[in-house]
């Protein structure tokens, strides 16, 4: 799915001001709708608009491909939908509804717990079971807390890869401080990218973590960016992948 990278960077320098005082607080859970193994991360925020409660990224372990979902929370019932296009995916993730979404055909109904979730993905006629362990979580709206290991399965791809961002905590703070290539046919990682970033900046500038590495298309190349804050608006750093080596390049 195409990403709409110069909206998403205006959003990103309209919230930027509150970026400082942490906005992520993730939860990542392995488990299987129906006979299929998944990996779901989620993110729960009170601001995302239009009453939506939570944002995230999940993918099918055989397929590789990230799905961008949001929802909403009620007590512990939470109605999580999938988005199907780029122009809802830029009305909704990217602008932020001014409309309040309906969520209630939502595919997925699930019952959270503290470090699980079961219920239901159902769509036409299909329906299947959906049971969630959570194994890792981050915390930076109040003092920084990461539980487990914590990988962030980007929206951006592109045929070939997913990248999905490792999160740690630093003597500078909580940052991404890797970023994994992935290729979905094998599911390997086969290029791990590290940040020399002395302020812990990296994959912390959107207000959805998700949205921290992005996808766009000059000359018929993918590029993808990872964005960062600091230098006030944040900036980002480009890559463009090599076919001659078959790796991502910083571009200059």
């Amino acid at each position: 799915m195409a990403r709409l990278f110069i909206s998403a960077i205006f959003c990103a320098l309209l919230l930027i001001g509150k970026a400082a005082a942490g906005w992520y607080h993730v939860e990542n859970y392995e488990g299987s709708i129906g006979s299929q193994p998944v990996h779901v991360s989620l993110q729960t925020y009170d601001g995302f608009g239009s009453g939506i409660a939570i944002e995230g990224s999940y993918f099918y372990d055989a397929k590789q491909s990230p799905i961008a979902v949001f929802g909403k929370l009620d007590g512990t019932r939470l109605a999580l939908c999938e988005i199907s296009n780029d122009k809802e995916f830029d009305r909704i993730l990217v602008l932020g509804s001014k409309i309040p979404v309906d969520t209630t055909q939502c595919p997925f109904s699930l019952d959270m717990a503290e470090s699980s979730a079961t219920g239901t993905w159902s769509k036409g006629a299909d329906n299947y079971p959906v049971t969630l362990k959570k194994v890792a979580s981050l915390d930076d709206t109040g003092d920084p807390k990461i539980d487990g290991s914590v990988e962030i399965p980007f929206w951006a791809e592109t045929a070939a890869h997913r990248f999905a961002g490792v999160y740690t905590n630093t003597d500078s703070g909580t940052c991404m401080t890797k970023m994994q290539v992935i290729k979905k046919r094998s599911g390997k990682v086969v290029q791990v990218i590290a940040f020399d970033d002395d302020g812990c900046n990296a994959g912390m500038l959107m207000t959805s973590i998700y949205q921290n590495v992005q996808k766009w298309v000059e000359r018929r190349k993918d590029i993808i960016s990872v964005n960062f804050r600091g230098g006030g608006a944040g900036y980002t750093m480009d890559y463009v992948f090599n076919r001659a080596t078959g790796k991502y390049r910083l571009t200059k």
